[in-house]
């Protein structure tokens, strides 16, 4: 039986499972969640009920969370690019990158997009503004980190760069990265010309209408 994914092509955290599938050419089952009517998302509430996004359905086995199906597909599905290193100090700084564009790039990234989706008097410019003051603490500690690497942990791509691509992608058409952060602009180009990463970014075009903020006439 065939991976099947459930997601939608436009959202960040599904943009990163599909760059860690398309790494390694690993066949899966499309099972696109167009709307809360669809029946790809009413399969999907029977299988995950917080109905949160994506899932990794293979047999009998759910996996839940794009880091929980990257390190899945790395022991059941591995390819010729491992995404998770071998040697345990490796990986922990692999994980630990994983984590903190998770939790400091696309957390408040997050954070002031669905404060655009709420009803005007409904918002919170308090929380926005802490947002984006820690989308510029996570930008300057980044450029300082990224010094002379080519990929978050150094040369080897990884499940790091996984979570990287498409929350740099969001996080600077949500909060431009500063110009005197080179070194993450720099990055985030290299990203976007990463095969799988263009190839993720290429199938959410023709969903961009939908971004509250404007999606840019760029990237």
């Amino acid at each position: 039986m065939a991976l099947q994914l459930y997601f939608h092509p436009f959202s960040s955290y599904c943009q990163k499972a599909l760059v860690a599938l398309y790494e390694n050419d690993v066949p899966f089952e499309r099972q696109i969640l167009d709307g809360p009517d669809s029946p790809a998302m009413q399969r999907l509430a029977a299988l995950w009920p917080m109905k949160r996004f994506p899932v990794l359905v293979d047999g009998d086995r759910t996996i839940m969370e794009a880091t929980c199906i990257i390190e899945y597909l790395g022991l059941y599905y591995p390819g010729p690019l491992s995404l998770i290193p071998a040697d345990p100090k490796e990986a922990l700084e692999t994980r630990l990158m994983d984590r903190f564009f998770d939790n400091y790039v696309s957390t408040p990234q997050q954070r002031i997009v669905f404060d655009a989706l709420r009803p005007e008097d409904a918002r919170d410019p308090y929380g926005v503004a802490q947002a984006r003051e820690m989308l510029d603490t996570s930008y300057a500690w980044l450029d300082r980190t990224m010094a002379g690497r080519t990929w978050a942990t150094g040369e080897q791509f990884s499940l790091a760069d996984c979570a990287a691509a498409p929350f740099l992608f969001y996080a600077d058409w949500t909060h431009p990265i500063d110009a005197r952060y080179a070194n993450v602009l720099a990055y985030r180009r290299r990203l976007l010309q990463r095969p799988s990463f263009a190839r993720a970014v290429d199938e959410a075009r023709p969903y961009r209408g939908f971004f509250p903020l404007g999606a840019p006439d760029r990237d």
